[in-house]
C-alpha cells in the first residue's frame, strides 16, 4: 500500500551513517560492560578482606586474581571505547569534508559553464559598451546642465522676456474712484439677525 507508483523510496541514509551507528551502538555496549563491571569489582575487593579476616588466605588471593583481571579487561575495555569514538569522529569528520568536495566541485563546474557563456573579448566588449554609453550620457548631461555659450544664454534670455511679455496682458485699471463702504451696512445687518434669532 506505502508503494502505491511502484516507486522505491530511496533511503537518505548512507553506508557511512549506519557505520557510525554500529560503532556507537558498541561504544555504548562496551559502556553497559563498565558499568556493570564495577560494582563488581568493589564488592569482590570487600569479599578478598572478609576472607582475609576469617583466615581464608588463599580464597581470597584467588578472588584478587580475579579482580586485577576484570580491571584489565576495564582497561582494555576503555582504550577499546577511545578507539571507537576516534573512529566515529573520522568518519564523522571525513564525511564533512565530502561534502565541502561536492560543495567545491559544483561551484567549479558552475564558475566553468559562466566562463564558456562569458569569455574575456565578451567582457571587453560590454564595458567598451559601458563606457561608451557613460560617455554619450555625460554629454546630454552637460548640454541640459547648462554648459551653453553666451550666444545660447543670450538667445534663451531674448526668448524668455518675449514669452513673459506675450502672456503678461494685465486687466485695465479703472478711472473713477472706488466708492466708499458705508460702515452702517454691516451694524444693520447684524441687529437684524439678532432679532431673527430672538423671534426664533
Amino acid at each position: 500500500m506505502g508503494n502505491l507508483f511502484g516507486r522505491k523510496k530511496q533511503s537518505r541514509v548512507t553506508e557511512q551513517d549506519r557505520a557510525i551507528l554500529q560503532l556507537k551502538q558498541q561504544r555504548d555496549k562496551l559502556r553497559q560492560y563498565q558499568k556493570r563491571v564495577t560494582p563488581q569489582l568493589e564488592r569482590e575487593r570487600a569479599l578478598a578482606r572478609q576472607l582475609l579476616r576469617d583466615g581464608r588466605k588463599e580464597r581470597a588471593k584467588l578472588l584478587l586474581k580475579k579482580k586485577r583481571y576484570r580491571e584489565q579487561l576495564l582497561d582494555r575495555t576503555e582504550n577499546q571505547i577511545s578507539s571507537l569514538e576516534a573512529m566515529v569522529q573520522s568518519i564523522e569528520f571525513t564525511q564533512i569534508e565530502m561534502k565541502v568536495m561536492e560543495g567545491l566541485q559544483v561551484g567549479n563546474e558552475c564558475l566553468n559553464k559562466m566562463h564558456q557563456v562569458m569569455s574575456i573579448e565578451e567582457v571587453e566588449r560590454i564595458l567598451d559598451e559601458t563606457q561608451e554609453a557613460v560617455e554619450y550620457q555625460r554629454q546630454i548631461d552637460e548640454l541640459l546642465a547648462g554648459n551653453f555659450t553666451q550666444e545660447d544664454e543670450d538667445a534663451i534670455l531674448e526668448e524668455l522676456n518675449a514669452i513673459t511679455q506675450e502672456q503678461m496682458e494685465l486687466p485695465e485699471v479703472p478711472s473713477e474712484p472706488l466708492p466708499d463702504r458705508n460702515p452702517e451696512a454691516p451694524a444693520k445687518a447684524r441687529s437684524r439677525q439678532a432679532e431673527l434669532v430672538a423671534a426664533s
